[in-house]
């Protein structure tokens, strides 16, 4: 077996452990909640920080790499955007659009990362922490203003959306990797031990979240909402990414990491911002189900005919 598929299936393996100890109770749901709150606020920005931190960006096209996945981003937005009366006419309302929005749009950093570490090591979660840097404070400021703009429940001011964004843990945990990595500030050696184990426990406990996030019982009859959202998110993103990647230099094992940035399925917190400010939440939840489940197929095949 390849690497790719090799590292893709023991993500995948670690996934459905997490379902299988969601579903046999082995994990109370409120521990789960606790798990991910770790993970999130704890175990990840230490992987981002690391990584960031110790990288020789120098080698790495930091720029053109993040240029790319912004655009494509931008791309598909607008195109949504653009739609919005068309789907309106096809009865996609302002919540399931917003469900749709995020669900073509984000990216699930956990599996990125595990995905990147497995197929190049230490380099590959480096270029993935320059993904996180470029792409998670375009997209929250995106999904909360869509929200705050076509959902049904209270829209977010524009203090709280700047304090959304400034407390995300990957956006403080990419700026501060990104400051030490430039000022060259070594980090003192227990220090940077501590950091790594933290980021060594971060990526199977991530996996395990995502697992535990999956409800195989919002498997519904795929709708119109759920074919968009998973035709633009496996398709089309890392087409489009791939496309604006080639076209700004990148190459090598940059490019084969800006697909797979691309290509992942959507984050399982927009369940939560959707369920917070009033979007179609069952609806958000089906789709980032869907896509897990459908990336096992689509993730391996976007990398061997991309790159």
């Amino acid at each position: 077996m390849s690497p790719m598929i090799n590292s893709l299936v023991a993500v995948f393996l670690v996934i459905a452990t997490g379902w299988g100890l969601k579903t046999a109770g082995f994990v109370t749901a409120t521990h789960w909640s606790g798990v991910e709150r770790l993970t999130y606020q704890v175990l990840f920005p230490a992987v981002v920080i690391h990584t960031l931190a110790v990288a020789d960006l120098s080698r790495l096209p930091v720029l053109a790499m993040g240029l790319s996945l912004i655009l494509t981003i931008l791309c598909v937005a607008a195109a949504l955007l653009l739609s919005r009366p068309l789907l309106r006419r096809l009865g996609i309302e302002g919540p399931a659009f917003t469900s749709i929005f995020q669900g073509s749009v984000r990216w699930n950093t956990f599996v990125g990362l595990a995905l990147a570490s497995g197929l190049l090591g230490r380099d590959g979660a480096t270029m993935m922490a320059i993904a996180v840097a470029a792409m998670i404070p375009l997209l929250n400021v995106m999904c909360v203003i869509v929200l705050a703009r076509y959902a049904n429940g209270q829209p977010m001011s524009p203090g709280a959306t700047v304090r959304s964004v400034a407390l995300n843990p990957f956006i403080w945990s990419s700026a501060l990797g990104l400051i030490l990595n430039q000022l060259q500030w070594m980090l003192p050696v227990a220090v940077a031990t501590y950091v790594d184990i933290l980021g060594r426990a971060a990526l199977g406990i991530g996996l395990l979240v995502v697992g535990a996030g999956l409800d195989l019982g919002r498997l519904a009859k795929p709708r119109l909402a759920h074919g968009l959202a998973i035709a633009l998110k496996l398709v089309v993103m890392p087409v489009l990414a791939w496309t604006l990647a080639r076209q700004l230099g990148v190459s090598g094992p940059a490019l084969t990491m800006t697909v797979v940035a691309a290509a992942v399925p959507t984050a399982t917190a927009a369940y939560f911002l959707a369920r917070d400010l009033g979007g179609d939440a069952p609806l958000m939840a089906e789709i980032t189900t869907m896509q897990t489940l459908l990336a096992l197929g689509t993730l391996p095949l976007a990398v061997l005919i991309l790159t």
